[in-house]
């Protein structure tokens, strides 16, 4: 049986771990999938390359507020999947080719692995290997709803919808948060027409709840919004799929071409038969502590498997940890998890760093609140645009932002300098008037919203 000094589950961020100070170091490496992992290969790199399209595409249906008359042409969707997967394909050929045959003291098996015990771990691939340290890196995959019948139907997740053989003429997306919402935007820009069907009466409804008020009543100008609807069953039909639909008005039915089934995600964990070397929370993720370890000193672990936090960037900041904790165990570093920000890349944009107001409220916290709406500075005048806004929250007593949430153009750009704050401590009133604010430029809704915190 082959002993390792590290071994490695995923290569998403985790195969950011090995480097020359791990050179003398014999490390495995354990993929079930393809090589890059979740945001490389069907996540937030190749969405947001759709995204982009889309919003190309949508623009000429924007333009004519504007006084330009513009139309879509057409819309290639193989031109446009195989530019996208031409980039994304070889980077992932490559990251696998680097590690097999490109690192001397790297050994890479490719299957699905598990636990034995906190030491050795099945490969998958015929082999048993035992470690002196193993990071847990495996991510999650789309979770599949309880719904009868889905099985027949031939449906889609977020790991197989983009890479469609066609366009479909019209798509059901199940589900109502930030994925859900991003493949609306894209297939609707593309000219499909979208249903999209959620348990809730909101649409991203974790979000603040001014910001997701908005956002539903946006997106049911351009989608058919289903609210408070629950599934009950799917059917597959000779042109495609049915919905059995229950909702405030009794049952219902809705057809489409192509089915994405898109409620969430959930942890590899039982793939690896994890609790058999670790302890898990009740929802399966992997129990760390704040240096990213495990019940077992040995075992530590990182992103989508392990944390609250479904992000790429969190990921590979944990990633760094891991790395410093293992070359430097006596010397530990803890995760920073206190302001991290999220964007959903739908149309309208969001961003979003803190606490919301609901939160703020749960939890107590004396707080003020702020907004500025993109339509009240110039290049919101500009642009024309009439629903998007950016809202704050600060501690009234010392002016330290609490959180920020910004629905609009371009919005996980803007909010960036209020996450800068926000960790560094710059309070409101400083970062308002310490500085320039470049005229007339979409930060404006920042310095703005700032200036209207009533603080004390």
């Amino acid at each position: 049986m082959r002993h390792f000094d590290l071994v490695i589950i995923g290569t998403g961020s985790g195969n950011s771990i090995p480097n020359d100070a791990m050179a003398d170091w014999q490390i495995a490496i354990l993929e079930k999938g393809t090589f890059g992992g979740t945001c490389l290969n069907v996540g937030c790199i190749p969405t947001k390359m759709f995204v982009h399209t889309a919003d190309q595409a949508a623009a000429p249906a924007n333009a004519k507020k504007l006084g330009v008359d513009a139309h879509l042409d057409a819309v290639h969707w193989p031109e446009i999947r195989d530019r996208i997967f031409g980039r994304i394909d070889p980077i992932s050929q490559g990251g696998r080719n680097w590690r097999a045959n490109e690192n001397a003291n790297v050994t890479v098996y490719e299957g699905t692995a598990r636990f034995i015990d906190a030491h050795t771990i099945d490969t998958g691939t015929g082999e048993t290997i035992t470690a002196d340290r193993i990071v847990i890196a495996a991510g999650s995959r789309p979770t599949t709803p309880d719904i009868a019948d889905l099985d027949t139907t031939g449906f889609h997740t977020s790991d197989t919808v983009m890479r469609l053989d066609e366009l479909p003429e019209s798509l059901i997306i199940v589900g109502s948060g930030f994925i859900a919402s991003e493949f609306a935007h894209v297939f609707s820009s593309f000219g499909v027409r979208v249903t999209v069907i959620a348990r809730s009466n909101l649409l991203l409804r974790h979000e603040d709840l001014e910001v997701a008020e908005r956002f539903t009543e946006v997106a049911k100008t351009k989608w058919d919004v289903r609210l408070q609807r629950k599934t009950t069953r799917a059917e597959k039909t000779a042109t495609g799929v049915r919905l059995h639909l229950e909702g405030p008005d009794g049952e219902e039915t809705v057809e489409a071409q192509q089915l994405l089934v898109a409620v969430g995600r959930q942890p590899n964990t039982d793939l690896l038969d994890a609790g058999k070397a670790v302890e898990l929370h009740e929802d399966g993720r992997v129990k760390v502590d704040e240096f990213q370890r495990t019940s077992q000193p040995h075992i530590l672990a990182l992103g989508d498997i392990s944390s609250d936090y479904q992000l790429k960037h969190v990921a590979n900041h944990e990633a760094k940890v891991v790395q410093h904790n293992l070359l430097h165990p006596d010397e530990p570093i803890a995760s920073d998890h206190r302001f991290v920000p999220a964007a959903v890349f739908s149309s309208p944009q969001i961003a979003s760093v803190g606490l919301t107001e609901e939160q703020a409220k749960a939890q107590g916290i004396r707080y003020v609140t702020a907004s500025q709406a993109y339509a009240s500075i110039a290049y919101g005048w500009a642009m024309e645009d009439r629903t998007g806004f950016a809202k704050l929250l600060a501690d009234p007593a010392t002016g330290q932002l609490l959180g920020a949430h910004i629905i609009g153009p371009q919005a996980s750009t803007v909010i960036q300098p209020l996450i800068q704050a926000m960790s560094f401590g710059l309070d409101a009133k400083t970062m308002a008037r310490g500085q320039y604010w470049i005229h007339p430029a979409m930060p404006e809704l920042v310095e703005n919203a700032l200036l209207n915190l009533p603080l004390d």
